[in-house]
C-alpha cells in the first residue's frame, strides 16, 4: 500500500489523513438482527449521545498527521460511552500513538520513504474492534464485543445506535463529501457519486433523527443521510457498520429494552468467541407509587356540636388537657379547617 491520501483544508488550518483499510476478507461478528426480537420496541424518533462527550469528539486525535482514524474514531466511542456514564475519558496523544503502534504497524521512529513514513498505513475496523475485546482501552475498559448490521435497514440502525449508543462506520468516501472539505459542524452529506476506495475513513455516529445519522469525522459533527448510509456503509458500496458494547452502557442498553432484544444470547456468542461478559444486572421496575389517600370528607356538623363531644368525652376522664383547653383546640380547628 502506498502512503496515504492527505488533504488540507484551509478555513480549518488544518489537514485531514485518510486511514481506514477495506477489508478484503471481513472477518466474522455476530449481526444485529440475531438479538433483537419481535417484541422489540419502536426506537426513539431520534437521539442524540454527543453533548457529554462534546470535548472529546472535538479532538482530531492527531488525524491530521496520521491515518489513525480507526483510532481516533474507538476513543470518539469511549468518549461518548464515559460521558454519558458520568467519567468522560479523554485519551492522551500517547495512548491513541500507543494503540496505533499496536494495531496498525505504525512505527514513529522508521526511516521516512520520499517524505512519508511508510508504517503509516492505516487500520482494518473489525481488526481494531477485536484487538479492544482482547486488550481493552487505555483507560482500562475492554470492550464486551461488537455486532454487525444492515445500513441499509433503517429501523435496525436507529435501535443498535439507541441500545448502544455509538456506531462504528467504515466506509470509501465519494470526493465530493471532501472536496471541497466541510466548513465545520453541520455539514450533511448525502449521496455524491461513487465510492472511491482511496478515501477510506472511518467515523462513528453519535445518534440519529428522521434525515440520517448524526456522525462525528475529524473533529466536526455532522450527518450522514439514510440514502447516504445505505450506500457507503454497506458491503456492496466498500463499507461495513457496527455496533460496540463496553460496560459503561450495557446496563442502560438493556434497561432500554428489557423485553425486546436477546441480551442473554448475545452475551453467550460474544463468550463463545473468546468474551467474558457478565450477566447484566436484572432489570427492576419502579416501585408502584403509593394510592394517594383521598382526603377526609369535610364535616358537616356545627361548632355547638363538636363542642358538646369534646366536652362529654371529657366528663369523668383523666387528660393531661382540660376542658376548657380541647373546646378551645376544637374551636380553632372549626375555624380555620371546617365549614361552619
Amino acid at each position: 500500500m502506498t502512503a496515504l491520501k492527505k488533504a488540507f483544508a484551509p478555513h480549518l488550518g488544518r489537514n485531514i489523513v485518510f486511514g481506514r483499510k477495506k477489508p478484503h476478507v471481513p472477518r466474522f461478528s455476530p449481526r444485529l438482527s440475531h438479538y433483537l426480537k419481535a417484541a422489540a420496541p419502536t426506537p426513539p424518533s431520534s437521539v442524540d449521545f454527543s453533548s457529554k462527550a462534546a470535548s472529546v469528539l472535538a479532538d482530531i486525535y492527531g488525524n491530521d498527521e496520521l491515518g489513525d482514524c480507526v483510532i481516533a474514531g474507538n476513543y470518539h466511542v469511549v468518549a461518548v460511552e464515559t460521558g454519558n456514564a458520568g467519567d468522560l475519558f479523554h485519551a492522551t496523544k500517547a495512548q491513541i500513538l500507543g494503540d496505533y503502534e499496536a494495531i496498525g504497524g505504525y512505527n514513529p521512529n522508521a526511516p521516512l520513504v520520499h517524505g512519508e513514513n511508510p508504517t503509516d498505513q492505516g487500520c482494518d475496523v473489525s481488526a481494531a474492534l477485536t484487538y479492544y475485546v482482547r486488550h481493552g482501552y487505555a483507560n482500562g475498559t475492554k470492550l464486551l464485543g461488537f455486532v454487525s448490521t444492515d445500513a441499509k435497514n433503517k429501523a435496525e440502525v436507529m435501535s443498535g445506535i439507541d441500545l448502544f449508543e455509538n456506531a462504528v462506520l467504515g466506509m470509501c468516501l465519494p470526493d465530493a463529501w471532501v472536496n471541497p472539505f466541510p466548513e465545520g459542524n453541520g455539514f450533511v452529506w448525502d449521496v455524491a457519486g461513487d465510492p472511491v476506495e482511496e478515501n477510506g475513513h472511518c467515523v462513528i455516529a453519535v445518534g440519529y433523527d428522521a434525515s440520517g445519522v448524526l456522525i462525528d469525522s475529524w473533529g466536526l459533527i455532522g450527518k450522514i443521510s439514510w440514502a447516504a448510509l445505505a450506500k457507503y456503509a454497506t458491503a456492496a458500496g466498500g463499507g461495513e457498520m457496527f455496533f460496540a458494547l463496553t460496560p459503561d452502557q450495557m446496563t442502560k442498553g438493556s434497561m432500554k429494552a428489557p423485553n425486546g432484544f436477546a441480551w442473554t444470547d448475545l452475551i453467550a456468542d460474544f463468550d463463545a468467541l473468546g468474551g467474558n461478559v457478565p450477566e447484566p444486572a436484572p432489570v427492576v421496575p419502579p416501585p408502584n407509587p403509593p394510592t394517594p389517600v383521598a382526603p377526609p370528607p369535610a364535616a358537616n356538623v356545627t361548632l355547638a356540636q363538636a363542642e358538646s363531644w369534646v366536652t362529654a368525652g371529657f366528663v369523668g376522664r383523666s387528660s393531661i388537657m382540660t376542658k376548657s383547653q380541647a373546646i378551645s383546640s376544637a374551636k380553632a380547628g372549626l375555624v380555620n379547617h371546617w365549614p361552619k
